[in-house]
């Protein structure tokens, strides 16, 4: 993704009139603009490097996933104030003798409590009270289950091709529009031509399926 947007950046910079440059991107530098909220919380004093025991690592009660009563997971993000006050008020805690959202001697407690409420309903029975709240809470679901989640499908966001389900080509673009390509290939599909384009001749081909190399052709 760095790539690519330095190229349309450099291409951006050429079209008004200056020169071509040298796009360098490397992976490792975007694994570390990924974590550029970590990097500002542990200059703010506000990190500790210690296994779940920060904002997003699983150490506040409030940023978590929960099982529900029939073995699935609801997945809470509820960080600012006023989603953390909804995500009481829909779990039934909100006149309960709890602590302060942001007191770290409290935590175990509410832990325990959501994941006792969470317990109580199944996972589509806390979908259908979350449902257009602010609570920052959400189903979590497997690869299968998520083409059908209401978001995908309202915005089409996955598409069947040759039978089977993939995403849907994105980002979107009003002007020209993309279109989902074929399935992905079985295992040593295209394999011959694959070979052949790369210079192997016959005898080659055929010491590699002597060898074992499966491949179609």
């Amino acid at each position: 993704m760095l790539l690519a947007l330095g190229v349309v950046a450099a291409l951006c910079h050429a079209l008004r009139g200056g020169e071509g440059q040298v796009v360098d991107a490397a992976m490792i530098e975007g694994a570390a603009q990924l974590g550029s909220i970590v990097w500002g919380q542990l200059a703010a004093g506000n990190w500790r490097e210690t296994r779940e025991c920060n904002l997003l690592d699983g150490g506040t009660p409030w940023y978590d996933s929960y099982r529900t009563k029939d073995g699935h997971y609801m997945s809470v993000g509820a960080v600012e104030s006023r989603f953390y006050a909804e995500l009481l008020d829909k779990l039934g805690l909100a006149d309960a003798d709890l602590s302060k959202q942001h007191d770290r001697g409290g935590w175990p407690q509410l832990r325990q409590r959501f994941e006792a409420a969470f317990l109580t309903r199944t996972r589509d029975e806390w979908c259908e009270i979350f449902d257009g709240s602010d609570a920052c809470v959400a189903p979590v679901l497997s690869f299968s289950e998520a083409p059908s989640h209401p978001h995908h499908v309202a915005r089409g966001s996955f598409v069947e091709v040759e039978g089977a389900v993939v995403p849907a080509p994105a980002p979107r673009f009003s002007a020209t529009p993309s279109a989902a390509g074929a399935r992905a290939p079985r295992r040593g599909e295209h394999g011959f031509a694959a070979l052949t384009d790369w210079g192997f001749d016959s005898a080659a081909l055929a010491r590699l399926r002597e060898l074992g190399l499966g491949f179609e052709g």
